[in-house]
């Protein structure tokens, strides 16, 4: 049996939470990250035998249309999976049951799920620090309960997760773009997944291609870019819905 982890992961967080995942499994595994761009983008070759952990990030409840979009062209060929919803500590609504209908209607077979928390990809006061070590030991104490499933030869029952069908509306932005301390390096550009960074005009976001996914302000190497007067808003409106540290939740 192989290992392989599925991310879509622009800050980091997520990718964070699946290799706690992933460590109580001993093995190496196969890592594919869809946040990059379409030219890079390479699909792992996925045995039925295989195990595959799906994580991606909360986006207002939902998980981004792109990630959705690139994990269908994972060719599943009947694994068992593990899906995780990665959230900035304030809800992840449908977006469990939203993964949980993709992989299912790929071909996967979800034996697991996690609504895990990281630090919030707007406002990073919110969840800071997350995953942390509690969460590490948390995930890797449920990596080990995924191993005991595995090893188990009853069949599989489908999941009951939490959300809603049809799921809540999604939205869009924030767009972030750059300030006076922009050194025009080019790096937003390079790492944008959608393109939505031209390196013929770095300071600026096409918005119609950004998806919000703070890949480009969190490589910055001089902290140039985000939102704006717009995070005294969103700070605003998030701190009675994310101050409170909650929990991760998890499903077998």
């Amino acid at each position: 049996m192989n290992i392989h982890q599925i991310t879509f992961s622009p800050t980091g967080g997520t990718r964070r939470v699946s290799e706690s995942i992933c460590k109580a499994f001993d093995v190496e595994s196969y890592i594919t990250e869809l946040c990059t761009k379409q030219e890079n983008l390479k699909y792992p070759d996925i045995n039925v035998d295989d195990l595959v952990v799906i994580s991606m990030p909360v986006y207002a409840g939902r998980v981004p249309a792109l990630a959705v979009e690139r994990l269908k062209g994972v060719k599943a060929n009947g694994a068992k999976c593990v899906i995780v919803a990665v959230y900035g500590n304030r809800a992840y609504e449908d977006a469990l049951i939203e993964m949980q209908d993709v992989a299912t209607e790929i071909g996967f077979q979800v034996i697991a799920a996690v609504a895990a928390i990281s630090e919030h990809s707007i406002c990073r006061m919110y969840g800071a620090g997350r995953p942390d070590d509690g969460d590490a030991k948390v995930l890797a104490s449920f990596g080990m309960d995924i191993i005991n499933k595995l090893n188990d030869t009853r069949s599989f029952e489908p999941l009951a997760l939490p959300g809603n069908r049809p799921y809540k509306q999604g939205c869009s932005g924030p767009y972030p773009t750059a300030n006076e301390g922009c050194a025009e390096c080019g790096v937003c550009a390079s790492e944008c997944p959608t393109g939505a960074v031209s390196p013929d005009n770095l300071k600026a976001v096409n918005q119609e291609l950004c998806i919000g996914c703070m890949r480009c302000v969190s490589v910055c190497p001089t902290q140039a870019r985000g939102i704006g007067e717009r995070l005294n808003f969103f700070n605003a409106h998030l701190k009675p819905l994310c101050s409170e540290r909650k929990e991760n939740e998890l499903f077998i």
